[in-house]
């Protein structure tokens, strides 16, 4: 199976999203001078976003800064946003950055720190998204 990389800022939603699924997860740090983690193995990233009126700065600096290693960009499989429902049109946008720019797939979209139900749908859309990743065909 694949694994989960997280970025959460000090309020700490993506965090509680994370803890909640249960799953196994490395995190991007907030202190910009700690190192990164470097997954050399397929992965899904969990990014809330932070944009301004005109969805300017949605992504993360981290997750930026994150992404920019060639060889950790190489194993994103598909990206996991979180955002507030109240930005509108902006809701989530820095899963749609992140996922245009890496060419993979945005597998979910969740508000603040997520419900039970956002809890139940990732849990069981990344069990069959880790499979359909690492079938082989006969």
């Amino acid at each position: 199976m694949g694994g989960l990389v997280y970025f959460s800022s000090r309020s700490g939603n993506t965090a509680r999203f994370i803890r909640a699924l249960g799953l196994p997860a490395a995190r991007i740090p907030v202190a910009v001078e700690a190192p990164m983690p470097a997954p050399r193995a397929p992965f899904v990233l969990v990014t809330p976003t932070y944009a301004d009126g005109a969805g300017h700065g949605a992504v993360p600096k981290q997750v930026i800064r994150f992404l920019n290693d060639p060889d950790t960009r190489a194993q994103l499989r598909g990206v996991i946003a979180g955002g507030n429902r109240n930005f509108g049109a902006l809701f989530a946008l820095a899963g749609d950055v992140v996922a245009q720019k890496c060419a993979v797939p945005v597998l979910y979209r969740f508000e603040l720190a997520g419900t039970p139900s956002d809890i139940a749908r990732v849990t069981e859309g990344l069990d069959k998204f880790w499979k359909t990743q690492f079938s082989t065909a006969i």
